[in-house]
């Protein structure tokens, strides 16, 4: 191998950290100068992930160029939460209505009372209750079924 594959452009492993940290990314990979160069981010549990660099084999075609920190950060934003949101209680996935092919606990319009199942959020084969916290009307289910959902997610919007 040549000295000028062996010597690394850390200025490159900066900018790929950047644009990890920047775009919350869990991990970024590139090709440069016949370098495989993969940057990650350590999850809390797990002990930092090193940088990884590789001979790249031959190319069968042009290498994809490395999207810049200025692409990444015009990624359009998520639109803002209303303050009235119903949030998930924990990690899971959400289901709209009681069993697969039923009516779903509530729809946009609906008038709630306060404790109303408005959905479920499965966890471990256990089936959560999302009750309305507050009595009100139904002003946006922001889930759709069967959809994975984390904890403090927004659910559904009551006014």
């Amino acid at each position: 191998m040549s000295t000028a594959k062996n010597s690394l452009d850390t200025g490159l492993v900066r900018e790929l950290a950047a644009i990890l940290r920047d775009a919350d990314l869990g991990e970024v990979e590139v090709e440069h100068d016949g370098l495989r160069i993969r940057v990650s981010k350590a999850s809390p549990m797990q002990a930092p992930a090193p940088v990884q660099y590789a001979a790249a084999p031959a190319p069968a075609a042009a290498p994809a160029a490395p999207a810049s920190p200025a692409a990444a950060a015009s990624a359009p934003a998520a639109a803002p939460v209303s303050e009235n949101a119903v949030t998930s209680p924990m990690v899971g996935t959400v289901y709209l209505s009681p069993e697969p092919g039923s009516k779903a606990f509530v729809q946009v319009g609906d008038k709630v009372k306060k404790g109303d199942t408005l959905m479920l959020v499965e966890a471990m084969k256990t089936f959560n209750p999302v009750e309305a916290p507050q009595a009100g009307t139904v002003k946006e289910i922001i889930v759709q079924d069967a959809q994975p959902v984390e904890f403090g997610e927004p659910l559904i919007v009551i006014e």
